[in-house]
């Protein structure tokens, strides 16, 4: 069967028009008598979100440490207290290595600092020293004198099983050791040289992590959504058996591809208003970027995950297997590829090219940028260039896969 032009007289294309606005018309009523597209479009993308949400944080919560404390003197006493104190451990008291090993093995603790009998001897060898060095660049040489010849009455352990949390860990207890040495000295009005710093988090001046995760899930979401609402379409019509009919009309195979990308399109930007406006108003992110430019970059990632939904359902008739590609083809690269959870920088270089080729990747520094940072043009060009492209290739092998013809 020959393909009607779109081009021509103005009756051949109100015609073309006519035609593929049928084509919407009965994919929007067949979405309205198929609630598991409701159910993919609206209440899939806010679950996701909030499990995203809520049950993934990189905050590190309460450290759990145990402290053993053999010297029972006034210096570790104080040590102890300062742990107690400190906002990022919870503290176990022990009373023996064997209670110690035992805690550690059934992970009551995730490590513990053992203060030894000669702490108190140590320290003041250590003031000694320090008093002997003098003030100013004295203080320095004796400090690092006391690091070489006073032996070690402080021993940290940390649970290596877990590096993330034993990093925190170690680096936490050494702050409060090091404050608590420190604070001993000056009692003695032994001053060590200090060095002003002043931190400061850009973009993200709270640190918290569900600013960085949740503009990630809607990366996710998007994908998953796109890709999985649009794998099924032509594989459904394989299924029941309607689409030798769809073949037999006179419709172009331009004209089928808008009628079905078209009302999953609409339905994509609708679960992508419904993340946005959540994660701004329940999870209260910043958004200080532009509505315009986040319209415009999410309609072409939109593009390019119903044009991977398309190109699997035009190749496969099974709704079960197209659906099963759907989620391994977009959804799990998304999840661990894209820069999300796992900085891409950090992957193997085959991972990262990979990485290049997902438009997940290229959306996902996007809408961070928007909403953390703003409309930076030098970040988002270039990679709205690249999902443009990635759109473009996606777009043309659906339509050289999609056959006019039963083979």
């Amino acid at each position: 069967m020959t393909e009607s032009s779109p081009k021509g007289t103005a009756g051949s294309a109100r015609l073309w028009q006519k035609q593929v606005m049928a084509l919407i018309a009965k994919e929007f009523a067949q979405i309205v008598r198929d609630p598991s597209s409701y159910m993919i479009a609206v209440l899939l993308p806010a679950l996701f979100l909030f499990l995203f949400g809520y049950g993934i944080s990189l905050d590190q919560s309460l450290l759990r440490i145990g402290i053993l404390d053999e010297s029972k003197t006034q210096s570790s006493t104080a040590l102890v207290a300062d742990f107690s104190a400190s906002p990022w451990f919870r503290v176990q008291p022990c009373n023996s290595m064997e209670e110690v090993n035992l805690a550690m093995r059934s992970s009551a603790i995730q490590g513990f600092v053992r203060i030894r009998e000669d702490y108190e001897r140590s320290l003041a060898q250590l003031a000694a020293q320090h008093a002997g060095g003098g003030r100013g660049g004295g203080a320095a040489l004796a400090e690092a004198r006391a690091t070489r010849e006073i032996p070690a009455s402080l021993q940290l352990v940390v649970d290596g099983t877990e590096p993330n949390s034993a990093s925190f860990l170690q680096a936490y207890a050494q702050s409060v050791i090091q404050g608590h040495i420190r604070g001993l000295l000056q009692e003695k009005n032994i001053v060590l040289p200090q060095i002003g710093v002043q931190e400061r988090f850009w973009y993200n001046p709270s640190a918290k992590s569900v600013n960085f995760l949740v503009p990630g899930s809607i990366t996710v979401i998007m994908t998953l959504i796109g890709t999985l609402l649009t794998s099924l379409v032509f594989a459904r019509e394989w299924e029941r058996g309607t689409m030798e009919a769809m073949l037999a009309t006179p419709v172009t195979r331009l004209q089928l591809i808008l009628g079905k990308l078209i009302p999953y399109f609409a339905l994509g930007m609708f679960s992508l208003v419904l993340c946005t406006v959540l994660a701004i108003l329940v999870f209260d992110v910043p958004f200080r970027g532009s509505y315009l430019a986040l319209f415009v970059i999410s309609s072409i990632f939109m593009l390019c995950a119903l044009g991977q939904g398309l190109l699997i359902s035009v190749h496969m008739k099974g709704q079960l297997v197209a659906a099963e590609a759907g989620l391994f083809s977009g959804f799990l690269p998304a999840l661990l590829l894209s820069g999300f959870i796992f900085d891409v920088s950090s992957m193997p270089p085959i991972l990262q090219w990979l990485s290049e080729l997902l438009p997940a990747t290229h959306f996902n520094l996007c809408i961070r940028t928007l909403f953390l940072a703003g409309t930076i043009p030098s970040v988002l060009v270039p990679e709205t260039i690249c999902l443009a492209g990635l759109a473009a290739l996606l777009m043309l092998l659906v339509y050289k896969g999609l056959k006019k013809s039963i083979e």
